[in-house]
């Protein structure tokens, strides 16, 4: 199939709606019947503003956490819409994919 690659970039301390942002983007790729979706946390970033952020030993809130979303197009551009309407700011990439599966999926 082809459709995209959706990266997201956050960090640990961003809340939506009283989660982080990660998990609320885990929970809205759910409703949209999105059929996978990675968290993946990083040791370092350089944020839009050129600020660095990274995870230290004692404190975890400025963790850099990139999500990722394999979906069709219809998928992209209905979550994004949806996304849009949100009060909220967020970083992302659109990169185009093909993807499908091998083998029987457990």
């Amino acid at each position: 199939m082809q459709g995209y690659l959706l990266r997201f970039y956050t960090e640990q301390k961003v809340q939506h709606r009283g989660k982080s942002l990660s998990k609320w983007l885990l929970s809205v790729a759910q409703q949209f019947n999105i059929q996978g979706a990675t968290v993946l946390s990083a040791l370092e970033s350089m944020g839009r503003q050129g600020q660095i952020h990274s995870s230290h030993f004692f404190e975890l809130a400025d963790q850099p956490i990139q999500v990722e979303l394999i979906v069709t197009a219809q998928q992209a551009e209905q979550l994004l819409d949806y996304l849009q309407q949100q009060e909220l700011s967020l970083f992302y990439v659109k990169i185009p994919v093909e993807f499908g599966s091998i083998g029987q999926l457990s």
